[in-house]
Protein backbone atom coordinates (compact mmCIF):
# COMPACT_ATOMS: atom_id res chain seq x y z
CA UNK A 1 0.00 0.00 0.00
CA UNK A 2 1.39 3.37 -1.06
CA UNK A 3 -0.23 6.32 0.72
CA UNK A 4 0.68 10.04 0.63
CA UNK A 5 2.26 12.13 3.35
CA UNK A 6 0.21 14.26 5.72
CA UNK A 7 -0.10 17.83 4.48
CA UNK A 8 -0.25 16.87 0.80
CA UNK A 9 -2.98 18.70 -1.11
CA UNK A 10 -4.88 17.10 -3.99
CA UNK A 11 -7.60 18.07 -6.39
CA UNK A 12 -10.76 16.02 -6.86
CA UNK A 13 -9.96 13.03 -9.06
CA UNK A 14 -6.19 13.19 -8.44
CA UNK A 15 -4.39 9.91 -7.76
CA UNK A 16 -3.19 9.85 -4.14
CA UNK A 17 -1.73 6.35 -3.86
CA UNK A 18 -2.05 2.72 -4.88
CA UNK A 19 -2.85 -0.70 -3.49
CA UNK A 20 -0.90 -3.72 -4.69
CA UNK A 21 -2.15 -7.29 -4.46
CA UNK A 22 -0.73 -10.55 -5.75
CA UNK A 23 -2.44 -10.13 -9.13
CA UNK A 24 -2.81 -6.39 -9.69
CA UNK A 25 -2.03 -2.80 -8.71
CA UNK A 26 -4.95 -0.39 -8.28
CA UNK A 27 -4.64 3.38 -8.18
CA UNK A 28 -6.48 5.36 -5.47
CA UNK A 29 -8.22 8.62 -6.38
CA UNK A 30 -9.39 11.59 -4.29
CA UNK A 31 -13.17 11.94 -4.16
CA UNK A 32 -12.91 15.66 -3.28
CA UNK A 33 -10.22 18.33 -3.32
CA UNK A 34 -8.44 18.78 -0.02
CA UNK A 35 -5.49 18.27 2.29
CA UNK A 36 -4.47 14.91 3.73
CA UNK A 37 -4.51 15.43 7.50
CA UNK A 38 -3.97 11.87 8.74
CA UNK A 39 -2.64 8.57 7.37
CA UNK A 40 -3.50 5.11 8.72
CA UNK A 41 0.09 3.91 9.20
CA UNK A 42 -1.13 0.55 10.52
CA UNK A 43 -2.06 -0.47 6.97
CA UNK A 44 1.61 -0.51 5.99
CA UNK A 45 2.15 -3.61 8.12
CA UNK A 46 -1.24 -5.23 7.46
CA UNK A 47 -3.51 -3.90 4.68
CA UNK A 48 -6.13 -6.61 5.40
CA UNK A 49 -8.49 -4.28 7.31
CA UNK A 50 -9.16 -2.37 4.06
CA UNK A 51 -11.25 -5.40 3.04
CA UNK A 52 -12.45 -6.64 6.43
CA UNK A 53 -13.11 -3.40 8.34
CA UNK A 54 -13.11 -0.44 5.91
CA UNK A 55 -15.14 1.89 8.15
CA UNK A 56 -13.30 1.15 11.40
CA UNK A 57 -9.72 -0.12 11.12
CA UNK A 58 -9.27 -0.09 7.33
CA UNK A 59 -9.55 3.62 6.56
CA UNK A 60 -6.62 4.90 4.50
CA UNK A 61 -6.51 8.68 4.83
CA UNK A 62 -8.43 11.50 6.46
CA UNK A 63 -8.95 14.61 4.35
CA UNK A 64 -9.81 18.21 5.19
CA UNK A 65 -11.95 19.16 2.17
CA UNK A 66 -11.16 22.37 0.34
CA UNK A 67 -14.90 23.02 0.06
CA UNK A 68 -17.13 21.46 2.73
CA UNK A 69 -20.10 21.56 0.34
CA UNK A 70 -18.31 19.11 -1.99
CA UNK A 71 -19.02 16.32 0.54
CA UNK A 72 -22.73 16.56 -0.30
CA UNK A 73 -22.01 15.30 -3.82
CA UNK A 74 -20.58 11.98 -2.54
CA UNK A 75 -22.60 8.78 -2.21
CA UNK A 76 -23.30 7.28 1.20
CA UNK A 77 -22.40 3.61 1.73
CA UNK A 78 -26.08 2.69 1.27
CA UNK A 79 -26.41 4.70 -1.95
CA UNK A 80 -23.26 3.06 -3.31
CA UNK A 81 -24.57 -0.44 -2.53
CA UNK A 82 -27.87 0.41 -4.24
CA UNK A 83 -26.02 1.50 -7.40
CA UNK A 84 -24.16 -1.81 -7.52
CA UNK A 85 -27.40 -3.78 -7.80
Amino acid sequence: MDLPEEGTVYGAGDMFGCVESVKTVSDLYMPVAGEVVEINDALGDDPGPVNTSPFDQGWMIKVKPEDADSIASLLSAGEYKARLK
